[in-house]
């Protein structure tokens, strides 16, 4: 066999063993189970998780919440270009929260996705704030889970219009607390606080973002973190939902916590798939970033505890800070860490390759600006990563065709050399110094897509931009598979393609992936096919089984790969002409289909 047929088979086996590879450690995310049950009304909700109020200053008090109370509690609508939802005068919570540019599906009669929830809703999610009582206060005197808020101004909220509330607490103190929001999904929140008594005190304001059970939509899939992110002073912090239940219990917290201090800037929450909730203190200020979990209540829960204030009689003093609460926007999430959250860009899960994913989302967004179509967006991106490794490609294929040309020579030098293989490797060796041909560099382009194609994956699997973006036609959504299928025609036939979760769907092959196979056949068929019967049938069949593995992959990521054989093909194709090798691909292809008689041995 010639060291060209070696460097093809090592390729593929290389790319062959990647995939399958890549099935065993990220296997395709389980199918969504949606948990039906409604809690019960008597079931209880600590927002703070606390199990026993605490007089220390800077810890959080816990108050159960009472559904039934909740539910009926009086609301504040917020209403802007991107949200609706309202505010409850129960605890004051913002947890009725709505992204009215998203859909759960690509129907257009689908409902806008939900956010935030209730108490009372299937799956609790909401963010709080107060104060944790210090000296001299108890947790009677400041404003918890359950407070009744009354309205001071504002009737709705929106990007225009901020609402205050206000409560009076026993011991003269009178609570305020102003809530803003933009164009897009950053809350402000100003908590005030008026010594009205005649004693000093002390308390520390909080901030709680929480949330009953996972998330019923949660991927479970290891190439996606979901669960907590968090910043502090330029560390990265991710916990999953599997992960908090084994934190170490913190008798202080009341729970199973992890505590960091953070000197200067920083953020925490709790990131999905495609949303985010952080709460985001302002910059230069220190505070307390907490994730907690309440295993008897499943629970979890993040809180940024700044430090206690002291307060004296007729002193009023006072807190901003920022929640996050929206869609995982690159470009709105960019222009917030602009505007001074730190390092905010990075609540994206950009992975390991994130030198590679960063740039390459970079270069897509801006191109799909430019086109306003993601699918050309991914073939343009697919042009200039290869114009980018075409020097390399060059050298490759000149070498390539170099080798056709000493083909008779090796041929000759193995007739000579006989069963002395030592001898054989030792020629091939001059051979190739004297003529300056690389053996090896056939394999190197092969092996520098592999990161850019696991980064590529990466970025059309996380990034919100991708998420039911429609190319042509039936592909109305490249985050997801192809949707049509073989086993009915395409949709010629009056029947719906086998659920992606049943076994059939293994052969329900859609156009892109079928495209896919062919592109890798026509590629082989620039080279005629290895003498070697086993070699032979390994790239017989080695483009179907890629088109099977890949059936299931994200349309975007097909379609790049569809692109960058197309583009290899031309490439490989022009250049060894111009170094005087013709590929005769129909040749190869008529020889393909023709029974290759057995050799006798001799």
């Amino acid at each position: 066999m010639d060291d060209q047929n070696k460097n093809l088979i090592l390729a593929t086996v290389l790319s062959f063993v990647v995939i399958l590879t890549w099935f065993v450690l990220f296997p395709p995310p389980e199918p969504e189970v949606v948990d039906l049950e409604t809690p019960a009304a008597s079931e209880t909700l600590n927002p703070a998780l606390a199990t026993e109020p605490s007089a220390a200053p800077g810890t959080v008090p816990g108050a159960p919440a009472a559904d039934a109370v909740a539910a009926e509690a009086p609301r504040v609508p917020v209403e802007t270009a991107r949200l609706s939802g309202s505010i409850s005068l129960i605890g004051g919570r913002i947890d009725d929260l709505k992204l009215k540019d998203y859909r759960v599906t690509i129907e257009p009669e689908s409902p806008i996705v939900q956010m935030l929830g209730p108490v009372s809703s299937e799956q609790p999610y909401y963010a709080l704030y107060g104060w944790a009582p210090g000296s001299g206060l108890g947790p009677q005197d400041v404003p918890g889970a359950n407070t009744p808020w009354t309205v001071e101004s504002g009737d709705t909220l929106t990007a225009e219009t901020p609402v205050t509330l206000r409560w009076s607490g026993p011991s003269g103190l009178v609570f305020r607390r102003t809530i803003a929001v933009d164009e897009n999904f950053m809350f402000q929140v100003t908590q005030s606080v008026e010594n009205t008594g005649t004693a000093q005190t002390s308390l520390a304001p909080y901030g709680i973002i929480a949330r009953r059970g996972e998330p019923a939509d949660r991927k479970k899939f290891f190439i996606l973190h979901e669960g907590v992110v968090a910043m502090a002073d330029g560390t990265l912090t991710e916990t999953d939902y599997s992960d908090m239940p084994d934190l170490d219990v913190i008798p202080s917290e009341g729970a199973r916590a992890e505590v960091t201090q953070v000197q200067e800037n920083g953020w925490i929450g709790f990131t999905d798939h495609f949303w985010m909730s952080a709460l985001i203190p302002q910059a230069g200020s220190s505070f307390k970033a907490v994730a907690k979990y309440d295993d008897a209540r499943d629970i979890y829960q993040t809180e940024t505890v700044l430090p206690t204030m002291a307060l004296a009689p007729g002193e009023t003093k006072e807190v901003t800070t920022q929640l996050f609460a929206g869609a995982k926007e690159w470009a709105t999430i960019r222009e917030y860490q602009d505007q001074g959250v730190d390092r905010f860009i990075d609540s994206i899960d950009w992975g390991w390759f994130f030198f590679l994913t960063k740039p390459i989302f970079w270069v897509l967004h801006h191109l799909n600006q430019l086109i306003g179509n993601m699918g050309w967006s991914i073939i343009c991106l697919t042009l200039l990563i290869k114009a980018l490794l075409f020097p390399l490609a060059y050298k490759s294929y000149v070498s390539m065709a170099k080798m056709k040309e000493l083909q008779p020579e090796m041929e000759k030098l193995k007739e000579k050399s006989g069963d002395d293989r030592q001898k054989l490797q030792q020629g091939m060796m001059e051979l190739y110094k004297k003529n300056k041909v690389n053996p090896a560099s056939g394999c190197l382009p092969i092996l520098l897509q592999i990161p850019i194609f696991f980064s590529l994956y990466k970025v059309i699997f996380v990034t919100l931009e991708l998420r039911h973006a429609p190319w042509v036609g039936w592909i109305r959504d490249l985050s997801a598979p192809d949707p049509s299928s073989i086993l009915n025609l395409f949709g010629l036939l009056p029947f719906a393609p086998p659920d992606p979760g049943s076994f059939l769907a293994i052969i329900s092959l859609g156009v892109l992936p079928i495209i896919l196979g062919i592109s890798m056949w026509l590629q082989q068929k620039l080279n005629p096919a290895p003498t070697d019967a086993t070699q032979a049938m390994i790239f017989a069949w080695m483009p179907w089984v890629f088109m099977f593995m890949l059936g299931s992959f994200a349309s975007g990521l097909v379609l790049y790969w569809i692109a960058n054989n197309t583009i290899t093909f031309t490439q490989q194709y022009l250049i060894m002409r111009s170094q005087g090798y013709k590929p005769d691909v129909f040749g190869n292809i008529i020889r393909g289909f023709k029974r290759t008689p057995k050799t006798e041995k001799k």
